[in-house]
C-alpha cells in the first residue's frame, strides 16, 4: 500500500499491516497515546471490522481497510459532514480509475457508496474526544462481499471490474486531501454539499428512512446546512434526519 506523492509531499503518513482488528479502533488507540495525524492505517484483513450502529463489517483480505486519523479538523459540530466529504473523496478516486463505472456509482445518504443500487463501500466516523481527534474509516469490497447483509451488497470484482485495494488506496490519498481543504473545517461545506447532491441515491425520490425507534416515508428534499436529510413527509411538512438509513420505496431488495 502506497500514498500518492501528492499526499506525501503535504505530510500524510502511512502505516499498513496486514492483520488488525479494526483499522478504526487502532487508529483511535494511537490518538490516545498522542498521535495527531495526518495518519492512514490500514490492513489487509480486519478481525473485528465494524460499521455503523455496532454492526459487523466482514473483513476478508482483497479488500480495502483504511483509516484517515485527523487531529482537530473543524469544529465538533462539524464532524459529522466527514462521511459526505469522504464519501465525495472515494467516488472521486474510484471514478478517475474506472470512468466507465460514473453512471452505475452514487453516495446514498449518510455513509454508503452504491454500485448498481447495491453497497459495496462504507464509510464510519468516529472520535477521541479527550484528544480531539477523528478517524474516518472507509471500506471498499473490491473483490467480494458478504453473502448476507442488512443491505443488498455487491464488489467491484462482481462488477466487472479489476481494482486491487492498491489501485484505489493512492488516489484516495489524493482525493481526500482536496475534499478536505475544500471542506476547510466545515467552512466550505456549502460546495461540499453541492458535489454530494449531484451524485446522490435517491434524491427528490420517495424514500424510507430507518430510525432506531422507527421509520419515516417521504420524499428526499435536500440536504440542511449541516448535512443532515431533509425529508419532504406526506402532510406537506419537511423532518430533518440526522441519523438513520436510507432505503429506496421503489427498491425491491429494502
Amino acid at each position: 500500500m502506497k500514498l500518492d506523492a501528492t499526499a506525501i509531499a503535504a505530510g500524510v503518513r502511512l502505516i499498513a499491516h496486514d492483520v488488525l482488528e479494526s483499522t478504526n479502533a487502532h487508529a483511535l488507540t494511537l490518538a490516545q497515546r498522542g498521535e495527531r495525524g495526518p495518519l492512514w492505517i490500514t490492513a489487509q484483513r480486519q478481525t473485528a471490522g465494524r460499521g455503523r450502529r455496532g454492526r459487523t463489517w466482514v473483513s476478508q483480505p482483497g479488500n480495502l481497510y483504511a483509516t484517515l486519523l485527523l487531529a482537530s479538523p473543524g469544529r465538533p459540530q462539524c464532524w459529522p459532514q466527514l462521511s459526505l466529504v469522504a464519501g465525495l473523496a472515494l467516488h472521486d478516486a474510484l471514478i478517475e480509475i474506472a470512468p466507465s463505472l460514473t453512471r452505475r456509482v452514487a453516495i446514498k445518504w449518510p455513509n454508503d457508496l452504491l454500485l448498481d443500487d447495491a453497497k459495496f463501500a462504507g464509510i464510519l466516523i468516529e472520535g477521541e474526544g479527550g484528544k480531539e481527534a477523528i478517524a474516518i474509516g472507509i471500506g471498499v469490497n473490491c473483490a467480494s462481499h458478504p453473502a448476507k447483509s442488512h443491505y443488498p451488497a455487491t464488489d467491484l470484482a462482481s462488477a466487472g471490474m479489476a481494482i486491487a485495494p492498491e489501485m484505489l488506496f493512492a488516489p484516495l490519498s489524493r482525493k481526500m486531501l482536496g475534499r478536505l481543504a475544500q471542506w476547510n473545517g466545515g467552512e466550505g461545506f456549502t460546495t461540499i454539499r453541492c458535489d454530494w447532491s449531484a451524485r446522490a441515491n435517491g434524491l427528490g425520490e420517495e424514500i424510507r428512512v430507518r430510525l432506531a425507534d422507527g421509520e419515516l416515508t417521504g420524499r428526499f428534499e435536500a440536504l440542511d446546512d449541516d448535512g443532515a436529510l431533509v425529508l419532504r413527509v406526506a402532510d406537506g411538512g419537511a423532518v430533518t434526519v440526522t441519523a438513520g438509513e436510507l432505503v429506496m420505496v421503489r427498491s425491491s431488495r429494502a
